[in-house]
């Protein structure tokens, strides 16, 4: 099915409008926050562009008129490298959406993109919802490069039907975003509640974070809040500006005040060391060294792709494995964890900051008995992949001076998630 445009306004001079914009003039990137509602924090930012320099405003004008004269691939390229321009100030331990068409990702003005851009590590790629995808297959190839290079997958308009659930069946993305039409009045509709929590345990069922969009009111983020919804972006949270948009304190305080008092129940308080290889060559390197390591961890870049044993180095099997973030609570990482097939549902859990970098590992024997209050959490430790010397993390992993591993200069491995 072709994009569907929006109607073409008559009095712009598309011409020599979309050949300044295609060349990066008059547009601008506004940021707009996207937040943690366990801990009242922003942990992350969408790229939307915007047209201050010229008559027409509308982005969905632009991009359809785009498409129509044939240039679609150049002016999203533009919005792109505008976009990425600012990573270098973006907050620590945010991330950065932008927006691709998903019909355009193969297009050489779209590689180019990524080629300029290098290490992804810390960027999302949304797919919009403006093209319907034809051939999943015909896109791995573009989707397996940006994985190489850092970059997470979202996806648009989780809720709509099966279309909507084969998108993400098909892509197994690290985020799920929510239209905001199911947002909207959530607090008044049981039936979008149900919704939004069933899309919320499928997410999780796929190893993913779900985002809200469109949160306008706080009795919404009160009951996004308390279904668990990690993620929600919206007016209400911050309208898109530049640089970077802080939380309302008020906002913030409202979402902090919700965290139990009892923090250890956290991911954090039961994580342990952990020996991290660049490469297969090297975890097999690694289980000679030492014939008693149970296992060593993959990392591309500074991301966990898998949790290797010596008999699958050997073989060459890499199972992307289970991640997520250092303030999941030990109750839903227990619950994400039973989830899984039986022969892995006792594998360990890779666990990252809110960057996405590996922090250490965590057991799921460790999980129960600190959930039962049988054991006392062991202090968080990281093991360097050059040294293999543990490290007691004094602060928490991401933060303050504390570097819970150096970065890899190495061939960057298979796709990556973070959580």
């Amino acid at each position: 099915m072709p994009a569907v445009l929006p109607p073409e306004p008559s009095d712009v001079r598309w011409d020599e409008d979309l050949r300044a914009a295609c060349r990066g003039e008059g547009i601008v990137s506004m940021y707009q926050p996207i937040v943690d509602t366990s801990r009242g924090t922003v942990v992350g930012f969408e790229a939307l562009l915007r047209f201050p320099a010229f008559t027409e405003q509308d982005p969905e004008v632009w991009f359809g008129q785009a498409r129509r004269m044939g240039c679609a691939p150049e002016l999203e390229a533009a919005a792109l490298r505008v976009a990425l321009s600012s990573r270098s100030g973006l907050p620590r331990n945010c991330f950065l959406t932008v927006n691709v068409s998903p019909d355009l990702l193969s297009s050489p003005a779209i590689r180019s993109v990524w080629a300029e851009a290098g290490d992804l590590g810390g960027v999302v790629i949304e797919l919009t919802e403006q093209a319907e995808i034809e051939s999943y297959v015909e896109l791995e190839p573009d989707l397996n490069r940006l994985k190489s290079l850092g970059a997470l997958l979202a996806v648009d308009d989780a809720g709509s039907g099966y279309a909507g659930l084969q998108h993400l069946l098909a892509l197994r993305p690290s985020f799920v975003k929510v239209d905001r039409d199911f947002i909207r009045n959530i607090h008044h509709d049981e039936a979008k509640r149900a919704l939004v929590d069933m899309l919320g345990a499928f997410a999780g069922r796929l190893d993913a974070w779900i985002i809200a969009e469109g949160v306008e009111r706080l009795e919404e983020l009160d009951v996004l809040a308390t279904l668990g919804v990690p993620l929600v972006q919206g007016y209400l949270l911050g309208r898109p500006g530049t640089p970077w948009v802080e939380l309302d304190p008020e906002i913030a305080h409202r979402l902090a005040r919700r965290v139990p008092a009892d923090r250890a129940l956290i991911v954090r308080s039961v994580l342990e060391a952990a020996v991290t290889v660049a490469s297969i060559d090297d975890a097999r390197s690694a289980f000679a060294d030492d014939p008693a390591l149970a296992e060593v961890v993959l990392l591309s870049g500074r991301r966990p792709v898998a949790v290797l044993t010596h008999e699958a180095s050997l073989l060459g099997i890499v199972s992307q494995g289970m991640c997520m973030n250092t303030h999941t609570a030990i109750p839903q990482a227990l619950e994400r964890c039973i989830t899984r097939e039986q022969s892995t549902r006792f594998s360990p859990v890779l666990v990252t900051d809110d960057a996405g970098y590996f922090t250490g590992l965590v057991r799921v024997e460790r999980l129960i008995t600190a959930l039962t209050g049988a054991a006392s959490p062991a202090p968080a430790v990281a093991v360097d992949e050059g040294s293999r010397q543990g490290r007691v993390l004094t602060s928490p992993p991401g933060h303050g001076e504390v570097n819970v591993t150096e970065r890899l200069r190495g061939t960057p491995g298979p796709e990556t998630r973070a959580r």
